[in-house]
């Protein structure tokens, strides 16, 4: 989520404060500008088969990629309100750059490309013009006419340049999503081709991310080496080391595979909608004593959470972004005080110990950050419960160590091969609070698409220390029996997720999106809704289904629950036997650890112990006098009758 922090504290107050935390404020508050350039031809606008599936595919591919806009677009208007989004149309028979420049030779030096929407942060308005276009069949039918001679990539290329440069001159993150099934555009002409790889290079040198979204047609594929791998560059221009994927071929699919063509394009695209920006650049890998390489980290996994991304002050006549200013105030003068006079301190003793700035520094120095390797142990001896905070990817970088990509790739495959981790001595930055960290190696993971969903390197774990460790409660439990725990695994194989694994990227965070949903409603006066849209609800009316229940677990369920019957009537018999067998025994909370009774418990073992049934024949015969004292005591003792009774024995 990028967003500015316009509340953090001028000078090193902030890194201070933050001594047990990464610092990834520039990690957040980069801008990015996303310009979409979707391809307007006669396959493009072909509606796929009727069909009376619910899930088949009901849009062409161009309606599907300007729905993926509209949803990009809702989403970045609130959670990444700074950032910048674009419609390019190319392939139209109609001709739009500008309006201020439509009457120049700008605006036909682009013709058959259509700018629906410029490169501007989104406001409500533009969401709604764009849903209105989205929603009116006429007037999308009438902007979206194919052209009869195709768009020069070229000039698309070259419009997308001019965008960025006059609209997103200083963004850190710029990219351009390319949206098409024609795999050769210009099969026929060399020069076009070659006129087009110089536009890409210069995008590129220019730190433009040319993202392409492919869809494969029903009856053939889509091939990238025909033209796409000449101007799509796997590295990003402004972090070369940084991963980057190659994704898959949407597929338009012609029937009801339960995949919609737009819920492909949408997965895909949310999937690279967050700029890989780097959390830390250059930090220095100790593999041995002066053997070094340099990485880059990245945050891959990162929770997401609702975030105020500014404050608006309501009481003039127009609601105006407010910008904060934080100040030290004395408690009993109210004066403003400067930064000199503040002095840091802990409360030790029930006294104040202040130190100074530079003994605060002192106190935190653990030496350089960096990232020192002390020591290789088995991977099977990492537990799972052992991950105190969210990993880091590691990825080599050459800036600083010529030759760290080979160094590093030949560490991660011996990690891998051999199922070894690595513990590392960790310090982020300076100042920062050093970590014992598990170096994890981790193999790429790809979809069934082809997409990259997870890339390979190195993950560094942070690990506890002894003092973050807490004891487990005691908590008594009866334990389940092999056969039990057997058949119990059989009924859980049936009931997994499909392919025993879990997808984040089909389960929205619930709580944040319908926070999204009432944000957006509100913003673009729409209905609010009435209830979210919840996926982690398990699918009760299917599994309720009786065919579904006896196809899946029905036997399993039934034969699980008789083996649970029996087995608690058996554990039900053992418990009542020992409760009677003990039944004599005194506990141990009735002991009171004194030298005169210790002595008393080794007579009470060697007299014997005297049950209820004895103690019931000595009251009917008249004979209680003859029970020995130390016999009657130790039985009333047991049933908390000594002091009313133990008069009368004697």
């Amino acid at each position: 989520m990028a967003e500015e922090n316009k509340w953090k504290p001028d000078g090193d107050g902030a890194e201070e404060d933050e001594e047990d935390e990464l610092d990834d404020t520039a990690y957040k508050s980069a801008k990015d500008a996303v310009l979409f350039a979707i391809d307007i031809s006669p396959s493009m606008l072909t509606p796929p088969p009727q069909s009376d599936s619910k899930k088949a595919d009901q849009d062409s591919p161009a309606s599907a990629a300007l729905k993926c806009a509209y949803t990009l677009m809702q989403q970045r208007i609130i959670s990444s309100p700074n950032d910048m989004m674009g419609i390019l149309l190319y392939g139209t028979e109609k001709t739009k750059f500008r309006e201020e420049e439509s009457e120049t030779h700008l605006g036909l030096g682009y013709p058959h490309c259509y700018l629906l929407a410029d490169l501007d942060v989104p406001a409500a308005e533009d969401v709604k013009a764009l849903k209105t276009l989205i929603e009116d069949e006429e007037e999308f039918q009438k902007l979206l006419i194919p052209s009869k001679q195709p768009a020069s990539m070229a000039n698309v290329l070259f419009c997308a340049n001019q965008i960025f440069t006059t609209k997103a001159a200083n963004f850190s993150s710029r990219r351009l999503f390319i949206v098409t099934d024609n795999d050769d555009p210009h099969e026929t002409n060399k020069a076009l081709k070659f006129s087009a790889a110089v536009r890409a290079k210069d995008l590129y040198d220019l730190g433009v991310i040319i993202e392409l979204f492919p869809i494969s047609k029903p009856d053939s594929g889509f091939d990238r080496a025909k033209f796409y791998d000449d101007i799509i560059y796997n590295v990003s221009p402004t972090d070369p080391e940084a991963p980057a994927p190659i994704a898959g071929a949407t597929k338009a699919s012609s029937t009801s595979d339960g995949i919609t063509l737009l819920n492909s394009l949408l997965s895909s695209i949310n999937s690279r909608a967050v700029a890989k920006r780097a959390l830390f650049s250059n930090l220095p890998l100790e593999i041995g004593p002066g053997f070094k390489i340099s990485v880059k980290g990245y945050i891959i996994i990162k929770r997401q959470e609702p975030k105020r991304s500014c404050y608006v002050w309501l009481n003039g006549d127009k609601a105006q972004i407010a910008k904060g200013i934080s100040a030290q105030i004395a408690d009993d003068t109210a004066r403003q005080v400067d930064k000199g006079e503040i002095r840091k301190a802990y409360k030790f003793g029930g006294e104040q110990v202040t130190f100074t700035p530079d003994e605060i520094t002192a106190l935190r120095h653990f030496g350089d950050p960096g990232i020192r390797i002390i020591g290789f142990k088995p991977l099977s001896m990492l537990p799972m419960w052992a991950n105190l905070k969210p990993s880091t990817f590691l990825y080599p970088s050459e800036d600083d160590y010529v030759g760290s990509t080979r160094v590093f790739a030949a560490l991660h495959q011996k990690l891998l091969r051999d199922q070894k981790m690595g513990l590392t001595w960790f310090v982020a930055r300076k100042n920062a609070a050093p970590v014992i960290a598990a170096l994890v190696p981790g193999a790429e993971k790809l979809s069934d698409e082809g997409d990259q969903l997870i890339p390979a390197g190195l993950w560094l774990i942070p690990l506890p220390f002894v003092d973050d460790i807490r004891q487990n409660p005691e908590t008594p439990l009866v334990r389940a029996s092999d056969s039990l725990v057997d058949m119990m695994r059989v009924v859980v194989q049936q009931l997994q997720l499909p392919k025993a694994e879990y997808r984040p990227d089909r389960y929205p965070n619930p709580a944040l999106q319908w926070h999204y949903r009432i944000l957006q409603a509100l913003a673009l006066e729409e209905e609010l809704p009435e209830k979210p849209d919840d996926k982690t609800i398990p699918k009760y009316r299917q599994i309720d289904k009786p065919l579904f229940i006896l196809q899946r677990t029905g036997a399993y369920v039934t034969d699980w629950g008789h083996e649970l019957e029996a087995q608690y009537q058996a554990w039900s018999q053992a418990t009542r036997s020992v409760s009677t067998t003990t039944l004599g025994k005194r506990p141990a909370s009735s002991a009171v650890k004194t030298e005169g009774e210790s002595s008393k418990r080794v007579k009470v073992a060697d007299a014997g112990v005297l049950s209820d049934a004895e103690m019931q024949r000595h009251v009917k015969a008249g004979t209680v006098g003859k029970v020995r004292f130390i016999q009657a005591t130790f039985l009333l003792d047991w049933r908390n009758l000594e002091e009313i009774f133990c008069g009368q024995i004697g």
